[in-house]
């Protein structure tokens, strides 16, 4: 089983940061390891809407993306960890998932979807935010399961953590780091 996890934040061993680390801890105590995508380090250029993914579902530019392309298509397991910033996913989480769009294309468009493998896919969606209500979450969802849906990803659980701003405040939560370490376990299957 191949699992990745795109780390969103660009605030380093911050609370994302902290939550998907111990995510993967659980993870790998189970015997898998973790390929991570720090995305605030990639080189990533926005998608530019020109259409040149539409008839072949390949993106035409070329950058630290086809990495992600080729690890997106061959994972069972699928971690997306962002902080929520004005409601929603960071730029760097939104950045990526833009640039799926030729995932999109190729399973809507094409008729093509990525095939599961031996294993359904799922995901994991990590979101931690400053404000403490739901809008945000709610927000930072609805761009997380279209992104799962177009990458085939046909379900995911989120966990989501309100209130935390300061950082490393997430360690003083009572509860995070075992959900989250539960969830890595759970997500692979032990």
């Amino acid at each position: 089983m191949k699992v990745i996890a795109f780390l969103g934040s660009p605030r380093k061993n911050g609370n994302t940061e902290i939550l998907l680390k111990e995510t993967i801890r659980g993870i790998e105590e189970a015997g898998l390891s973790v390929q991570i995508f720090d995305l605030n380090s990639l080189k990533l250029s926005p998608c530019q809407n020109c259409g040149g993914c539409d008839e072949t579902g390949e993106c035409i530019f070329h950058d630290d993306m086809d990495e992600i392309y080729d690890a997106i298509r061959t994972s069972n397991r699928i971690i997306l960890a962002s902080p929520i910033f004005f409601s929603g996913l960071s730029a760097q989480t939104k950045i990526m998932i833009d640039r799926c769009q030729s995932f999109w294309c190729e399973k809507y468009l094409l008729k093509r979807p990525i095939p599961e493998g031996g294993f359904k896919r799922k995901g994991l969606l990590l979101l931690v935010g400053g404000r403490r209500e739901g809008t945000g979450v709610r927000c930072a969802e609805a761009s997380a399961t279209a992104f799962f849906r177009s990458i085939s990803v046909p379900e995911h659980t989120t966990l989501s953590y309100l209130g935390i701003d300061k950082k490393g405040e997430i360690l003083k939560h009572g509860t995070a780091l075992k959900e989250v370490y539960n969830a890595g376990r759970s997500l692979v299957g032990s």
